[in-house]
């Protein structure tokens, strides 16, 4: 448990300090800059939501299959 919570801070404390030399040392302004890194985590939460609901309906689908025994062999 402690190595998973030292991990865990080590991230933290990584993504913080590449934020701040990211804002730093970008060459557009910071309310340019937090613009664009909204849309681009709207952009991929967005993705990732999608793509979890279409992996749903798969399962769930082949779940159902299994349950009639209608599920097709494939070779």
């Amino acid at each position: 448990m402690r190595r998973l919570l030292s991990l865990l801070v080590g991230f933290a404390i990584g993504a913080a300090a590449g934020y701040v030399l990211m804002t730093l040392f970008s060459p557009v302004n910071g309310d340019e800059l937090r613009s664009t890194m909204r849309e681009h985590y709207a952009a991929s939460l967005r993705a990732g939501r999608q793509a979890a609901a279409e992996k749903r309906a798969e399962l769930e689908k082949e779940l159902a299959e299994l349950r009639t025994g209608n599920k097709e062999e494939t070779t």
